[in-house]
């Protein structure tokens, strides 16, 4: 044990980076944080909710292999661990009921067990389908300090943190897997400084940090004094060992000491961090070799280049110019120049060869039919194919390059330009897409700029742009996030003074693209419901959202276009 301190309770953070069902690497991470807290001079060491497993483990949880391994992997830790007390989450699997657990470790025993109390269900949690809630505190003595245990979303509501004042803590410890989106610790704060004004009591707060499928997790750990006040916070985005001093005089007895706070980012800072984040956990931890993309001349695919590289070096990344004859030749050389601002491997594969075989062999049933959606996307699909050949031949996952906008209102083609194994700007609307080039220019100028200050066009027909089928994208966008972040009705959007046309049109779309949604790819959650674990619509629906509006036969005539 380390040399103890009459004057503070030295209490580390281990805000690590868990991968879900790496027992044994999850297990190291651990070790090696305790050896490095135990450096700092800590006695005691908290980690992330459900550490041992990662979180979240999901349908693994219905396996008895897995909660067998997970149990003996508990044990493993318990005994490799250093002379050091941790605090470590895990599940637990007891007499036929699973439980979300943080179990105290200490000499190579386990010597206290806590259950979670309050089990998530809604937006991308669904514990309740995997856990039991527990019923009792766990308050534990560690120094003199009477430590309360909590998890995650035990926090969010006041029963439990009473229930462990109640039990005699001195001092909450929440150990967390508590994912980002825009603003998130600004929420964080305001709940947790509820808790401490239910209580009396300071709270650590240790989060996870790192990329899990479409989740990131910011860590931002902090520290909330008796008064509510932040006394330290860890850096987002990175894992980090801190130590956090209470202390132990009778006047003041548990309260922490005011240490290194490390401020919150600027929106788009922060978000660009979580996507390189989210992309190179998701690379990293299912092993691809790189990643592979079409890079088009447009904003989006230039984005999603320079996110790519800034993750994961850019001798990973490998981009293709497809042109078509109706790509512009200043696309063609803004794709060149930023592949050279960035050196990556570049290549070009001009796609009308095969879109003239294509039509030839459809020439028979198209015939007498106008030029229309279905030749623009399969020039999407022709360069979807060559993306996934590559893929394919060199093991590189295919990034595509959709934005949430787009998304939302199926402006992207099935089996084209949604071709591929993860979406990196999924989640993010066209807006918020400017900004973030915008920022990362300001670093370093790799986006040439004419890509950023030319109109948005997907370049299947001639003079095409975007706006030529959608409303301005700050109009779109708007009507998006009140429609699907927030449930806003079409009324009520219509009342913050859109225009009704706009509206129907909008969310006629939304609607209507389910089922392409469900066929895309994971991609990185930022905003509070993305397109995914926390969407989950039917396809089939006849359901019509202020039907009122829709009844206005001139606007229900939408015509639906698959782009």
């Amino acid at each position: 044990m380390a040399a103890i301190n009459s004057d503070y309770l030295q209490i580390a953070i281990a805000q690590i980076n868990c991968t879900v069902g790496d027992l044994a690497g999850n297990s190291a991470k651990i070790v090696n944080a305790a050896h490095e807290a135990i450096a700092l001079g800590a006695s005691l060491m908290i980690t992330p909710e459900l550490a041992l497993s990662g979180y979240p483990p999901e349908d693994l949880l219905l396996r008895g292999d897995f909660n067998q391994a997970c149990e003996d992997a508990l044990y493993g830790l318990a005994t490799a661990l250093p002379d050091i007390t941790v605090v470590v989450g895990h599940p637990r699997y007891l007499q036929g009921v699973r439980y979300n657990a943080a179990s105290v470790l200490q000499g190579g025993s386990i010597v206290a067990t806590y259950h979670k109390q309050v089990l998530p269900n809604h937006s991308v949690f669904d514990e309740v389908r995997y856990f039991t809630p527990g019923t009792e505190p766990l308050v534990f003595e560690h120094q003199g300090i009477l430590c309360g245990v909590l998890i995650c979303a035990d926090v969010w509501e006041a029963p439990p943190a009473k229930l462990a004042k109640s039990a005699g803590a001195e001092v909450l410890l929440a150990l967390n897997a508590s994912p980002y989106h825009l603003d998130k610790q600004t929420s964080r704060y305001g709940v947790l400084r509820q808790r401490v004004a239910d209580t009396g009591l300071p709270i650590i707060y240790a989060n996870m940090v790192g990329g899990q499928d479409e989740l990131v997790f910011d860590g931002a750990s902090f520290v909330l004094d008796k008064a509510g006040v932040v006394v330290q916070q860890l850096p987002e985005f990175e894992e980090s060992v801190a130590l956090v001093k209470l202390d132990t005089s009778a006047g003041n007895k548990a309260n922490p000491l005011l240490a290194q706070i490390i401020p919150n980012q600027p929106l788009e800072v922060a978000v660009y961090q979580a996507l390189c984040l989210g992309l190179k956990g998701y690379i990293h931890k299912n092993g691809f070799p790189g990643v592979v993309l079409g890079l088009s001349g447009g904003i989006d695919s230039a984005l999603t280049l320079a996110i790519a590289v800034d993750a994961l070096g850019a001798d990973k990344v490998r981009v293709v110019m497809m042109p078509s004859e109706f790509t512009a030749e200043m696309s063609v050389n803004d794709a060149l120049e930023m592949a050279q601002r960035v050196g990556v491997h570049y290549s070009e594969m001009p796609i009308k060869p095969l879109f003239e075989l294509f039509r030839e062999t459809l020439a028979v049933e198209f015939a007498g039919l106008p030029f229309d959606t279905a030749e623009e996307n399969l020039q999407a699909r022709i360069r979807g194919m060559l993306l996934m050949a590559l893929s394919n031949k060199f093991g590189s996952i295919v990034l595509t390059t959709g934005n949430k906008s787009e998304m939302a209102v199926g402006y992207s083609t099935l089996y084209g330009d949604m071709a591929g194994g993860f979406s990196l700007l999924k989640d993010v609307p066209k807006t918020l897409v400017y900004k973030l080039a915008n920022y990362r220019n300001s670093l370093s100028p790799v986006i040439p700029q004419r890509i950023i200050l030319r109109a948005p066009t997907a370049e299947l027909r001639h003079g095409q742009t975007d706006q030529d089928s959608l409303p301005a994208y700050e109009i779109l966008d708007a009507i998006m996030e009140a429609y699907v972040e927030h449930d806003c009705s079409r009324s009520e959007i219509i009342g913050m003074g859109y225009r009704e046309q706009d509206v129907v049109r909008v969310t006629t779309l939304i609607d209507r693209n389910e089922y392409k949604r469900r066929q895309a790819p994971v991609g990185v959650r930022i905003t509070q419901r993305g397109f995914g674990k926390d969407r989950r619509y039917p396809i089939t629906s006849k359901f019509v959202f202020n039907g009122n509006v829709l009844q206005n036969n001139r606007l229900r005539g939408i015509r639906y276009e698959e782009n």
